[in-house]
């Protein structure tokens, strides 16, 4: 039986991942010795532990689960990493209290970005040595570790240890400020310390942790005494005194009684908010300056190359009168803001790639025309993106959708990750991100830092928006410079609460008809004034 280790988030209960179709994300919610024995040649499949501690997580129908609730920018106005996390090691015996000690330091932290990550295992058989170094996939646990410091998305199986079989649906991971990694052999492979900051060990009574893991293994896994002990005599202690022990020799700090120490904890806390501090991090930092950096006062009086309008045909400029209109029914708004989609999807498709093919006529006739040459995807913003995807079907038929819920609080005015759902091998495809309006290009600048977290190239990246502000064009484009941006109109300003001017108000309230009844109201009179 594998060492049992739980994965935290300090952040509140994430939302779901889920499949790739275009449904709505409303329809998603609702013997002892001195040395250990060899282990058998079957190699296993990557596996992660599981936890009981994530019984609160919400899983979509499909079962996806993503750590990602709110999460504020992790890059600045330029689209870089603001910093790189600062990643604690924490290792320790089989039932030491490895966990207890993270979630007592997440506790102490305060941060809204920590995440817990469990350790690595390969798992097919009961009689599996796990608690020997060759039970792990330490490759994996590099490259997830360096992703995650990288700030980018990682997706892991999980093992079930009720069943004794992986989970089929993986999990998937996003960076944090402070990333702490947990696991028995945390400190067995050099290059897996190499990328640890600071290095913990925790060190318990091994009559403590005997007892603690009979308890766990007959309570939670449904085991029997006998069969835990021989496990323990046969396995866990000479695991433990081979390859386990002697990392203390490489700790920074050593934690005796574990999640009971609490002068120890709280070393390790002062010294992780330290070093943040020195890596840039600022818990005080004023919450407006991020968004409001990119409201840019003297605009260059040039618009960038990768930005392309649609023309402006007398069409185009109708449509616009209409959907601006503040009298204009919803009905009929939906309709000519379909009609402008549309002609908007139609002008992405002249920047996809298209290859020659040559068919045969009715006529018998060859005929040498063109087809698309590279899979192509839309990413929705939600949710005035969503409105769009009816357009880029109508287009492109076989066109996989994902969706990015990025939403703006109400207090530090600065947009945040909730949710998440995109296709596989996302990294394949080219891009159409869409969304309905761009002001700041706060939320725009997120979803593409997303996209590029997902490893999907700058340059296969087409932004469509109906409407743009001078202001987020610049700031995207100088962000991205390789993002081709793409909409049917440009307005110069945008107000202090952000929004187009002259504009069409709030794009997604108008579509779907959610305005403020006051608003309604208010409309409703001046329109009475008026005639």
């Amino acid at each position: 039986m594998r060492e049992h280790v739980e994965r935290h988030v300090t952040i509140a209960d994430p939302l779901p991942d889920a499949s790739t179709d275009a449904t709505s994300i409303h329809n998603d919610i609702n013997n002892s010795g001195s040395t250990a024995p060899p282990l058998p040649l079957h190699r296993c499949m990557r596996t992660i532990s599981g936890s009981k501690s994530e019984d609160h997580l919400l899983t979509t129908e499909s079962g996806r689960r993503i750590y990602t609730k709110g999460r504020p920018p992790w890059y600045d106005r330029e689209g870089k990493i603001l910093k790189q996390p600062y990643v604690v090691g924490i290792c320790g015996g089989s039932a030491s209290g490895k966990t207890t000690v993270a979630r007592r330091i997440i506790e102490r932290l305060e941060m809204p970005w920590v995440l817990t990550e469990g350790q690595h295992h390969l798992a097919t058989r009961n009689e599996y040595n796990f608690d020997h170094p060759q039970a792990f996939d330490f490759d994996l646990m590099c490259e997830t570790v360096r992703r995650l410091r990288e700030g980018k998305n990682v997706e892991v199986p999980v093992y079930d240890f009720t069943n004794h079989r992986r989970d089929k649906q993986p999990k998937l991971m996003y960076g944090a400020d402070v990333l702490i990694f947990e696991g028995i052999l945390a400190f067995h492979n050099k290059e897996l310390v190499d990328l640890m900051d600071m290095k913990v060990f925790v060190d318990t009574d091994p009559d403590t942790r005997l007892a603690r893991r009979l308890v766990r293994d007959i309570q939670d896994r449904g085991r029997d005494v006998e069969g835990v002990l021989t496990q323990y005599l046969r396995f866990v202690k000479p695991a433990f005194d081979t390859f386990i022990a002697p990392g203390m020799k490489i700790a920074d700090i050593i934690v005796p009684r574990g999640g009971e120490n609490e002068v120890a904890i709280d070393l390790i806390v002062k010294q992780v908010k330290t070093q943040l501090a020195e890596r840039g991090y600022d818990a005080s930092k004023n919450p407006y300056s991020q968004r409001a950096g990119m409201v840019q006062k003297d605009l260059p009086l040039q618009l960038p190359r990768t930005l392309t309008v649609v023309s402006q045909t007398p069409q185009v400029r109708g449509l616009h009168t209409f959907i601006r209109d503040r009298r204009t029914p919803r009905d009929e708004f939906n309709f000519y803001s379909d009609r402008l989609m549309r002609i908007l999807i139609e002008n992405a498709m002249n920047f996809m790639p298209f290859e020659d093919a040559t068919v045969t006529t009715p006529t018998m006739e060859k005929f040498v025309g063109k087809k698309k040459a590279a899979q192509i995807c839309g990413v929705t913003i939600m949710r005035a993106g969503e409105t769009m995807e009816h357009a880029l079907r109508a287009v492109v038929k076989d066109c996989k959708m994902g969706k990015i819920l990025i939403q703006t609080n109400e207090k530090t005015k600065e947009p945040e990750l909730f949710y998440l759902r995109l296709p596989k091998n996302i990294h394949r495809y080219k891009v159409l991100l869409m969304d309905a309006t761009v002001a700041t290009g706060a939320a725009a600048m997120m979803a593409i830092r997303v996209l590029l977290d997902h490893d999907v190239l700058e340059e296969n990246i087409l932004l469509l928006s109906l409407l743009m502000a001078g202001t987020g064009v610049h700031s995207l484009a100088y962000a991205f410079p390789k993002v081709t941006l793409l909409t049917t109109a440009v307005d110069p300003h945008i107000n202090e609460l952000y929004y187009v001017i002259p504009g069409m108000g709030n794009f997604g309230d108008r579509y779907y008809g959610t305005e403020a009844v006051a608003a309604c109201d208010d409309s409703s009179n001046d329109e009475d004034n008026t005639e």
